[in-house]
């Protein structure tokens, strides 16, 4: 599945759009390399994804096309989260 697919269907990212613009920033990065939009995923790969002043790091759990509110969370495991002290003017989120 593609990696922005992936973000949207599990909503860490609302929408399909942005998970491809945050992707091409180089702010995804899968089992520790830096992921375009369309990169494959696959079950049991790591996600980190930089969210302006945080960083998330995600376990793929599942793979599906559609998923419902409250199927989403078993899409994956949040692994770690940390907060970053200084943020770099290109990571700074405008929509936030």
């Amino acid at each position: 599945m593609r990696l922005d697919k992936f973000l949207k269907v599990s909503r860490l990212i609302k929408r399909r759009t942005l998970a491809k613009e945050v992707a091409d920033q180089g702010r995804i990065t899968v089992n520790g390399s830096k992921a375009k939009a369309s990169s494959t995923i696959k079950e049991n790969d790591e996600l980190q994804i930089r969210f302006g002043q945080k960083v998330v790091t995600v376990r793929v759990d599942q793979l599906k096309e559609n998923a419902k509110k409250d199927e989403t969370a078993n899409m994956y495991t949040i692994l770690k989260e940390e907060k970053l002290d200084k943020v770099e003017p290109q990571f700074i989120d405008d929509e936030a």
